[in-house]
């Protein structure tokens, strides 16, 4: 953000995932205009944790584009961890970080620095109502809940100013993100405390009401990856301002291609539409094609930003099955055949299903023509296996080397001065810097080419972030400097619009509360409201609510309860909804994984199934220092 005239048009924001320093870098490299990383803890992925010296040289890099850096720190907390966090806070803010991302509204309750709140998604942003609180309450940006309609993001950007976010990119938490209690309630590992144990990927069979199976040993409540790649206009016209990708576990791969594909998309839509500016700077060049199918994903569904639709399920397989490539033709010793159009290379990676329904998977050691011969023996394949692949090595190993160059355009001024010359650079924002050189004013024996020599020593930028968009000599004659006394001229002036933009740069400021407290949209909040220290009480009971229970965390649920609220519905899923078939009605059905046993309520009325368990007896967990609870 810079300190320039303000633009009326509405900013497009991509938020990319930096898993450590050196992704936050490629993704800023890559196009994104904002990063989201975690901190030492609390960030809600205890394996993607970072010291706060290299959140301060991430920052350092993405304020040099006007990008920004948002620290997670978005797990619930216990009373004992108030104080670390809220040192985290402090820490972040002065390492340079733009903004927090809270969960626990305990937080609100300390004394924080003045740095802008971003609401998580856990918080289970879905209504006007939560929206507008939030906003009230001092977050300045919000992100809703995956599961809403074009038409419920409308509505809620229609009563607010708060910035809203919403994830486009990205593996889906089928659940409502932060009413999810399965794996806490099987493992004692909480998702709300970054530990999910990822339950919804397990294998599980369906019976309805009599116990006949519907469904048998599939992944029933693992769904496709989030891909809004054909919704972005469409979500940026109902309201929102930030895109975010999901993925501070997923490889550098991912993230430079996801990145790189969101970037191009979104440019295409600022360059159609004037009422739109970007929110950072530079423009990117890519040595590949963003590719979105390449990288890890369990297929593709938009969810339901275009309302509810059937097969949005991966209930196949967790894993990345890959691209249709053809089918075996035929095997022979160590070698099959493909049948297919797409060319293979040495290094790929094959996926295919055995006849028992599990994916299988082979490393392709080398390929003659149609002949594959694998690193390794391919089990239960046959002729007419249907072949996947789910690593392109070719596609991977131009991801592997520099794959982007991020440039930002500026215009040139070259002039005369009483004792020499002098070299203005100015950037889109009017932020200029000026450097001059001390030199006689010598005739030039070739004026034309002594112009163009000027022109061509003035524009080389290579090494810096610029690109020259225009430059422009402003003088009485065409005179005779030399290369050196030219590139000298360069790098002082370049030096000092690097310092201009940075001093420049201002961090957005934390939104002051309304007084008085504004009342919380409900006044009773269940374990579903995820409060799990006293200073979250205090806030709640601050903001009119009255009856507060205890986080499912704090293991106060002796019975069965709702471990998972979801949109997503199996009986929709097989076709035995009541919207479907007339005469049905909403009868329990259960899910079965080995012993394991969970009933299926329906909520018709809001569309939404719910898993019903209770929490088991389990060991308290042992955290080593680097996957410490966040």
């Amino acid at each position: 953000m810079r300190a320039t005239m303000a633009d009326p048009r509405k900013q497009l924001e991509l938020l990319a995932p930096a898993k450590n320093l050196d992704f936050g870098r490629e993704a800023i490299n890559h196009g994104a205009d904002a990063v989201y990383i975690g901190g030492p803890s609390f960030g809600a992925r205890a394996n993607a944790g970072n010291s706060m010296a290299d959140i301060e040289r991430l920052a350092a890099y993405a304020h040099r584009y006007g990008a920004r850096v948002l620290v997670a720190l978005n797990t619930i907390l216990k009373d004992e961890e108030l104080e670390d966090a809220r040192r985290l806070a402090h820490q972040a803010y002065e390492a340079g970080a733009d903004a927090l991302i809270v969960q626990d509204m305990g937080l609100l309750e300390m004394d924080l620095p003045p740095i802008a709140l971003h609401a998580s998604t856990q918080t289970d942003n879905r209504s006007l109502e939560k929206v507008r609180f939030l906003e009230q309450v001092g977050f300045s940006q919000i992100v809703l809940a995956r599961e809403l309609s074009l038409a419920q993001i409308r509505a809620i950007a229609s009563g607010t100013r708060a910035t809203l976010e919403f994830f486009v990119h990205g593996a889906i938490c089928v659940s409502y993100s932060g009413q999810c209690y399965i794996s806490h309630a099987h493992t004692g590992r909480s998702a709300n405390r970054g530990e999910c144990s990822q339950a919804c990927r397990l294998p599980y069979s369906l019976a309805d009401a009599d116990g006949s199976l519907v469904a048998q040993n599939q992944h029933l409540l693992s769904v496709k990856d989030n891909n809004q790649s054909a919704n972005l206009r469409a979500l940026a016209e109902a309201g929102i301002s930030s895109f975010k990708i999901e993925g501070r576990l997923k490889d550098l791969s991912y993230v430079k291609n996801i990145t790189a594909h969101y970037r191009a998309e979104l440019d295409r839509i600022l360059e159609e539409t004037p009422d739109y500016r970007p929110s950072s700077d530079g423009r990117c060049t890519f040595a590949f094609t963003p590719k979105p199918e390449k990288t890890f994903n369990r297929g593709a569904t938009d969810y339901f930003v275009n309302e509810r639709q059937g097969d949005i399920g991966a209930f196949d397989s967790p894993k990345f099955v890959g691209e249709p490539v053809g089918q075996v033709a035929r095997l022979g010793q160590g070698w099959f055949e493909v049948k297919g159009g797409v060319a293979l290379h040495n290094g790929d990676g094959l996926a295919y299903y055995t006849p028992q329904g599990e994916l299988a998977g082979v490393r392709v050691n080398r390929v003659e023509g149609k002949r594959v011969f694998p690193a390794e023996a391919a089990a239960d394949l046959k002729a007419g296996t249907a072949l996947f692949r789910n690593r392109d090595q070719e596609f991977e190993r131009a991801l592997e080397k520099k794959s982007a160059e991020r440039r930002i355009p500026i215009a040139l001024r070259f002039e005369e001065t009483p004792d020499g010359f002098a070299l203005r650079l100015a950037d889109r924002h009017g932020t200029s810097a000026r450097a001059e050189l001390p030199h006689p004013k010598e005739p030039a024996k070739d004026p034309q080419r002594a112009r163009a020599a000027i022109e061509e020593n003035l524009g080389k930028l290579g090494n810096t972030l610029y690109s020259a968009e225009a430059v422009e000599l402003d003088l009485s004659a065409p005179w005779f400097l030399p290369a050196s006394a030219l590139n000298a001229l360069r790098r002082e002036a370049v030096e000092r619009l690097d310092a201009a933009r940075l001093a420049a740069y201002r961090r957005p400021t934390r939104q002051p509360a309304v007084e008085p407290p504004p009342a919380y949209p409900e006044n009773a909040l269940s374990y579903l409201g995820n409060v799990y220290n006293d200073k979250a009480r205090a806030f709640y009971a601050r903001h009119g609510v009255s009856l507060i229970e205890s986080a499912f965390e704090a293991n106060q649920e002796k019975g069965l309860v709702s471990l998972m609220i979801t949109k997503h519905c199996l009986r929709f899923s097989f076709n035995l909804c009541p919207k479907q078939v007339k005469g049905i009605q909403p009868e329990p059905m259960t899910l079965l994984n080995g012993g394991e046993k969970l009933t299926l309520r329906f909520d018709c009325k809001r569309c939404e199934m719910h898993v019903v368990g209770k929490l088991k007896k389990h060991r308290p967990l042992t955290l080593t220092p680097q996957c410490k609870e966040s």
